[in-house]
């Protein structure tokens, strides 16, 4: 997400990173990088104009801290108008825009209302968002109203039985999620009016009956807006008068997403945006120029093809991202979805007292990988995001690991001192990798076995006991091809031998 943008916006602003002062001059210069990155973002025209004016009177005549350089308070200055331009407050700490984006009735159920166009993700998105909220311990019931297409029923059935059987919940096990719908109906639409409308009544009465905290009504699309779509929209809002109304919009369409948006927007009032396909929006226009033109706030965005890629949207983390400056709080949030505090306790005491076992990195690397995607995950630390440009990160290196650990016995797996040369040719033939990728895999897992003996002994334990709520993922060094091994990249190799030159010379 944000990728060419956030390098753009870098290399702007450490332009001012040598001056003096912030002056008119060297500020508009800055800017004017800064008007180029977020039009080729796809950024509306008149959004990037207001947005370049806003920052450079903000910039120009603000008086420089002494203990801060210019680039640095100009970072601060862009970074508040973008949580600005996304919809929130800076100087707020209670900003209501950081809050869940998911407002909930008492008594329930809630009623949430999705739409958009086809092709935009709305069914999945549906799966997606009762995921979510399932793993926040909410029973959800997905009802099936798009009785215009066939398929439409029993894909969302399919969906809600995935998100049930798939994803994690909440710790105290009340997370469900449930379908109803009436595929009998779908013949029936266009002969009898308003017969989404009556499906979505007996669905809210079936949700309250069962004791469901949530309603998600997944609505009919159409391949283009038109009056028979939104007459039957209105019809399902007037009658129901859901709590929330969200449109689900293909962020890669860009502008021609915030035109559909305003269009839905002045037909049904929408309570906020989700923009899926956001994985492979490199430019991220809509996500910048929803608020300020479509008048709501995006609420959720879709991180990837999985029910579980879906992530709040937050507006000082975005701008937080775009600026290099990561997002460790979401790290955190994600890593906590998959450990517990017990587990990571239980996994802290086990490398405390040097007994880590390959069982242990197997099962601490499938919650990595439920974590989401790795390059997204290191792109949250700060300072981390440029420098994934040019690393090849890619995702089949761990399930190359993982059928490394796999192809082991399970007291091979318990001690690795038992990995000779020939049972490593043994698992390199079962796991269809090559001896030294074992070998770089056992070297790696001992120097963390051996590294976090000697942090216990440093007396360092005791401050990790404060991280326990990021879910004690250990950063394991000497996957094939992961970052961390020595010589994974070319870069890397090229640079270990200019130090071990350098060594020579001396």
């Amino acid at each position: 997400m944000f990728e060419n943008l956030s390098g753009k916006f870098e290399s702007a602003l450490r332009s001012l990173s040598g001056r003096g002062k912030i002056s008119e001059g060297n500020v508009r210069d800055a800017m004017d990088q800064v008007r180029e990155a977020l039009l080729e973002a796809d950024v509306h025209y008149e959004v990037v104009e207001s947005f370049v004016e806003e920052v450079t009177q903000r910039a120009v005549g603000t008086e420089v801290l002494q203990a801060v350089h210019p680039g640095e308070q100009m970072i601060k200055i862009v970074h508040d108008e973008l949580v600005r331009l996304f919809g929130g407050d800076p100087e707020n700490q209670d900003d209501p825009a950081e809050a869940d984006p998911v407002l909930f009735v008492d008594p329930g159920p809630t009623i949430i209302m999705m739409c958009g166009l086809q092709g935009s993700g709305k069914t999945t998105t549906c799966g997606k968002l009762a995921g979510w909220l399932k793993k926040r311990g909410k029973r959800v019931v997905l009802a099936a109203a798009d009785l215009q297409r066939p398929a439409a029923v029993t894909q969302l059935r399919v969906v809600a039985e995935q998100a049930q059987a798939e994803l994690s919940q909440s710790a105290d096990g009340r997370g469900e999620v449930s379908f109803y719908g009436e595929p009998d109906k779908v013949a029936e639409y266009g002969q009898a009016v308003g017969v989404a409308a009556d499906v979505c009544k007996r669905a809210v009465e079936h949700g309250r009956s069962t004791g469901a905290d949530v309603v998600i009504l997944d609505t009919a699309g159409r391949l283009h807006i038109n009056d028979e779509l939104m007459g039957e929209l209105r019809r399902v809002n007037t009658s129901l008068n859901p709590h929330q109304v969200y449109l689900v919009i293909d962020a890669m369409t860009g502008q021609d997403a915030i035109n559909s948006a305003r269009a839905f927007h002045e037909q049904l009032e929408i309570d906020g945006l989700i923009l899926t396909k956001f994985d492979s929006d490199t430019r991220g226009g809509a996500a910048l120029t929803a608020k300020r033109v479509v008048g709501e706030p995006v609420k959720f965005i879709g991180t990837g093809e999985k029910l579980d890629a879906l992530d709040a949207f937050h507006p000082r983390r975005m701008a937080g991202r775009i600026l290099g400056m990561g997002d460790v709080v979401s790290l955190v949030e994600r890593a906590q979805e998959q450990v517990s505090e017990e587990e990571a306790m239980a996994l802290q005491e086990k490398m405390a007292a040097g007994k880590l076992t390959m069982e242990d990195f197997l099962s601490q690397l499938r919650k990595l990988r439920r974590m989401g995607n790795m390059k997204q995950l290191l792109g949250m630390l700060p300072g981390v995001g440029s420098a994934l440009k040019d690393l090849p990160l890619d995702d089949k290196e761990i399930d190359r690991t993982e059928a490394i650990i796999q192809s082991m016995t399970p007291a091979e797996r318990r001690d690795v001192d038992l990995l000779n040369n020939s049972r490593r040719r043994r698992v390199a033939a079962g796991s269809g990798q090559g001896p030294e990728k074992v070998s770089q895999l056992v070297k790696g897992f001992e120097m963390v076995a051996q590294m976090s003996k000697q942090m216990t002994g440093a007396g360092m334990m005791g401050r990790m006991k404060s991280m326990a709520g990021v879910g004690g993922v250990p950063a394991m060094p000497g996957m094939p091809g992961m970052p961390g091994r020595k010589g994974s990249t070319k870069a890397s190799q090229q640079k270990s031998g200019f130090k071990q030159r350098k060594r020579k010379r001396r």
